[in-house]
C-alpha cells in the first residue's frame, strides 16, 4: 500500500489517505504518519495529526511536519473560508436537492459508535452539515457534503438517522463492505505563507459505492 503525497514543504504535507489505515500514529497498525515517514525517508521525522478520517474512509488530509505547525494548521482549518468536503453515496434517493442537517450527537467510545440524541448532556455535541445532490442512479444518491462541525462518524450517523445510510456502512445500517465516503476537497490558508490553498482529488479508480465518478469534473 502506497501513500500519495500531493504537496510537501518544511511545514506540512498534503496526502491522500488510503482506505483501511489509521489517521493517527499507532505502534502496530498501519497508519498514515508511519507511511509519511517512509515517504520522507526519515523514520524519526515529526508528523503531527491535525484532523482525522475514519479508518475505512479515504481522502485528502494535511499533516504538520513541525510541532509548532500542528496547532497552526488546526486553527487554519477552522478559519472562515477553509473547509473539508466529502462525496458520499446514500442507499436511497433523497427527495430534496440540497439541505442542512443539524443534530445533537453522542459518541460512545467503548462501542465506537455515535448516536443522535434529543437533549444536551455530558458528552453531547452539536453537529451540522450541508449537502447537495450531484447524481441519482440505480436507486442511490451521490451527494456533496460540507461539514460545519467535525464530530466522530458525523456524516455517517446524520444521514443514517434519516433512513439514508451510506452504501456499505454496516455500522449504521448501510450493509456490509466499506462506507461510500471520500474526502475529496480540502482548502485552508497556509499558516506560514498566508496563501489560500485548495486541493481536489477523486478516488483513484473514479468509483464510489458502485457509482462512476467520471462525469464529476464538470459537476464539482
Amino acid at each position: 500500500m502506497s501513500l500519495s503525497v500531493l504537496y510537501r514543504d518544511r511545514d506540512m504535507a498534503v496526502i491522500v489517505k488510503p482506505v483501511g489505515v489509521l489517521s493517527e500514529d499507532h505502534p502496530t497498525e498501519p497508519c498514515v504518519p508511519a507511511m509519511l515517514r517512509d515517504a520522507i525517508g526519515n523514520p524519526q521525522a515529526y508528523v503531527g495529526t491535525v484532523h482525522r478520517l475514519d479508518k475505512q474512509v479515504g481522502g485528502l488530509m494535511v499533516y504538520a511536519l513541525t510541532p509548532t505547525m500542528t496547532g497552526r494548521l488546526s486553527n487554519a482549518l477552522s478559519e472562515e473560508g477553509a473547509g473539508k468536503e466529502y462525496l458520499a453515496v446514500l442507499q436511497v434517493l433523497l427527495p430534496d436537492e440540497e439541505g442542512t442537517l443539524c443534530d445533537l450527537l453522542y459518541h460512545d467510545k467503548q462501542k465506537n459508535k455515535t448516536y443522535v440524541v434529543k437533549r444536551k448532556r455530558s458528552g453531547v455535541k452539536e453537529a451540522s452539515l450541508s449537502y447537495r445532490v450531484l447524481k441519482r442512479q440505480e436507486g442511490k444518491t451521490l451527494v456533496r457534503v460540507q461539514l460545519h462541525t467535525g464530530r466522530t462518524h458525523q456524516i455517517r450517523v446524520q444521514f443514517a438517522s434519516r433512513r439514508s445510510p451510506l452504501v456499505g456502512d454496516g455500522r449504521y445500517g448501510g450493509g456490509g463492505g466499506i462506507p461510500a465516503l471520500f474526502a475529496f476537497r480540502l482548502s485552508f490558508r497556509h499558516p506560514r505563507t498566508g496563501e489560500m490553498v485548495c486541493y481536489v482529488r477523486l478516488p483513484e479508480d473514479n468509483r464510489l459505492g458502485g457509482l462512476s465518478l467520471d462525469d464529476l469534473e464538470e459537476i464539482i
